[in-house]
């Protein structure tokens, strides 16, 4: 998804349906709603949203998440439909420039970049950046965990969706499905899978879910619906 410079982690995250179908169509397709970020002539970081149409409810937002999105907004596009609202999809900050505060500039950034084209909701299916270090714990209880001052939410990533105004809702369960063969997996993530069964991998949300018989691994990722009124 992003060059060597940027480490996404994990490394599996561009390897679902959805983002080989639609994520390199996003620069030239909708620009305006990219950002980056310059230190001199380098780019340090980068941000990612998209324009859709939604008429529904915050209750409403789909289980699909991440993947609905980036889908819908190229469907919207195809059929001429106008967007009424966007979503943030990624931010990323170089390697060597992380906890400076370009995380939370590329955010406002995309938020910028969603009033000045006139829509009034930012959506983001966030995924929380500490929520890998518990993979055994259900999303839903792991949203409501707070800091240490019991007011703010526990992971930081979330925790900086609110401090610019993000309104966090709900979970979302199959926000990104990545599916792929054994040796696919054991390639992207350095481990061995040798019987079926459920694995917990390095930066993965919730375990994967290994058929050796059938040589898939199926990995069907959380995340949790943030809104932002821009």
């Amino acid at each position: 998804m992003y060059g060597d410079a940027f480490s996404v982690d994990p490394k599996f995250s561009g390897d679902g349906a959805v983002s080989k179908a639609y994520w390199g169509r996003l620069d030239e397709e909708f620009p305006e709603f990219q950002i980056m970020i310059l230190d001199d002539d380098r780019v340090v970081a980068k941000g990612n949203s998209i324009p859709f149409s939604w008429s529904q409810s915050d209750q409403d937002l789909p289980d699909e998440g991440w993947d609905f999105v980036l889908r819908q907004g190229f469907v919207d596009r195809d059929a001429g439909a106008a967007p009424t609202v966007a979503s943030a999809l990624w931010v990323v900050v170089a390697s060597d420039r992380r906890n400076t505060g370009l995380s939370a500039m590329a955010l406002r950034g995309l938020r910028e970049a969603t009033a000045k084209h006139g829509l009034p909701t930012l959506y983001a299916p966030v995924r929380p950046n500490r929520k890998s270090d518990y993979p055994s714990v259900d999303m839903a209880e792991y949203v409501e965990w707070k800091s240490d001052d019991g007011l703010e939410p526990f992971d930081p990533w979330l925790r900086m969706h609110t401090r610019q105004g993000g309104r966090v809702l709900h979970v979302c369960r199959r926000s990104m499905e990545i599916v792929g063969t054994v040796a696919h997996w054991e390639e992207s993530t350095g481990m061995k899978f040798p019987k079926s069964g459920e694995y917990e991998v390095p930066g993965a949300l919730v375990p994967v879910i290994v058929d050796i018989e059938n040589d898939l691994v199926e990995y069907i990722e959380p995340n949790i619906w943030v809104r932002h009124d821009v």
